[in-house]
């Protein structure tokens, strides 16, 4: 299984006051990608309902690397860097489909499997843990890197 690349287009709303898209959006289609990725990996809706359990983002590194103007057409590579015990990692990468061959933004996330009822981690499933195991990547250069400056 192959994880799914997620496209979209930059929203004239999605742009600020510099004209370019605002950082807030550049988390929003990280977002949709995750949804895919869940989605693709059988968390999805089917499995929220059945099961009462979700991913939940606990802990993000978003890079912002260039501008993106509106109308740029976006393709977002998703990563699994490894699913163990209650805890999966990955990350996204997003390309201006303009110049596909540099990534405009990156986001590393670490998730927890979460029983929303019981409002608390739990394991995955073997069956999902596996699944997702199976999926595991190399990390990119970047991934696992703090914050750096002054």
């Amino acid at each position: 299984m192959s994880l799914p690349l997620l496209h979209a287009t930059v929203r004239p709303e999605w742009i600020d006051y510099n004209g370019h898209m605002s950082e807030a959006f550049y988390v929003l289609v990280f977002g949709y990608a995750t949804d895919a990725l869940m989605d693709r990996t059988g968390l999805d809706a089917a499995y929220r309902a059945s099961t009462g359990c979700s991913l939940y983002t606990v802990e993000s590194h978003v890079r912002y690397l260039k501008d993106v103007p509106e109308g740029a057409p976006l393709t977002v590579r998703t990563r699994m860097l490894g699913a163990a015990g209650k805890k999966a990692r990955f990350t996204h990468e997003m390309y201006d489909g303009r110049a596909a061959d540099t990534p405009v933004a990156t986001i590393e996330l670490l998730a927890l499997h979460v029983d929303q009822q019981a409002g608390r981690a739990v394991p995955f499933p073997d069956a999902v843990r596996a699944r997702l195991a199976a999926l595991a990547e190399a990390p990119p250069e970047w991934a696992g890197r703090a914050v750096s400056g002054p």
